[in-house]
């Protein structure tokens, strides 16, 4: 194709938006409903996906010492912990410390709780904190952990603790949420696609005629098809556009104002961070179904 018919489709599909008026207007206000809604399950899907992970970066796995364990030993078992494939991070905690963030932990009944202990008889444990790379093996890594004790005749560790069991409800519960999530947002994606071409196939059904004697006069089905894809594109990418900013101004004003409550205590992903994105993949969706219903509208009137 030449670039001056090119230009002249380019022409064609911009003047065919403006004649059409009123059906272009039905276009691009399906399009814009349609991908407002699906753009809200999306920006709702990454907020819980995005809680879910951070629910998974915190959890840790507490690996007490016995009482008995002297420096060596420990230092011993720090190396052998940091050096598995699984962990991520590992922190020493001294005892002294742990009574330090027992007793924030505790707030005003630590004075009761801890009555009579200090520095010089503290009956906590030095304990390593250890952050694994996937939050799913904490159950593995911890066995490993567990399996040193073997390896060492002085029994160097206490007590492994990870919170077993709640975190296993928690691993399903978050995996649950991101299928259900990516579930609903492909079924919009989908009820979006079959209701925006619908609606083109509207606005092309009312120019069959006009179709009909371009046919007559010898026009190529090429050369029919392409105003009606930059028509199509065009429409879509209005409508995305539309959408996007609506999108912006309405999870903009909600991010400030929930982030500025102390009561719900929420904290949405910043627009900034995800804005090119979403909004890349709402234009490329408007404009991709724009095309497609354009195509497979048209497709039954050039068969004369």
């Amino acid at each position: 194709m030449s670039s001056k018919t090119f230009l002249r489709h380019v022409r064609e599909g911009i003047r065919n938006v403006f004649r059409n008026g009123w059906m272009s207007i039905a276009s691009i206000t399906s399009i814009v409903v349609s991908l407002f809604v699906l753009g809200v399950f999306i920006l709702l899907v990454l907020n819980v996906n995005e809680v879910a992970d951070k629910a998974d970066s915190q959890v840790q796995i507490n690996v007490h010492l016995a009482l008995e364990t002297d420096q060596k030993m420990r230092e011993t078992v720090q190396k052998e912990i940091s050096e598995m494939p699984e962990v991520s991070k590992i922190e020493y905690v001294p005892k002294d410390q742990g009574l330090k963030e027992l007793r924030t932990d505790l707030g005003d009944a630590a004075d009761e709780v801890l009555e009579g202990f200090n520095k010089d008889n503290n009956p906590l444990p030095d304990k390593l904190v250890v952050d694994v790379v996937v939050a799913d093996t904490v159950a593995f890594v911890s066995g490993k952990i567990e399996d040193l004790n073997k390896i060492h005749p002085e029994q160097p560790i206490y007590r492994v603790k990870y919170g077993k069991g709640s975190i296993e409800t928690l691993f399903k519960v978050t995996r649950a949420v991101r299928n259900i999530g990516f579930i609903f947002v492909a079924g919009l994606a989908l009820m979006s696609m079959f209701l925006i071409s619908n609606t083109i196939r509207v606005t092309i059904l009312a120019r069959r005629k006009e179709i009909g004697i371009m046919k007559l006069v010898g026009a190529t089905n090429y050369f029919i098809r392409w105003p009606f894809f930059i028509e199509g594109a065009l429409i879509g990418m209005i409508g995305s556009l539309i959408t996007s900013g609506a999108l912006y101004l309405g999870y903009s004003g909600l991010t400030a104002s929930v982030s500025g409550d102390p009561i719900l205590g929420l904290q949405l992903i910043p627009f900034h961070e995800i804005w090119m994105q979403l909004c890349g993949l709402l234009v490329g969706l408007g404009m991709l179904i724009g095309i497609w219903g354009s195509t497979v509208s048209i497709r039954k009137f050039l068969k004369v």
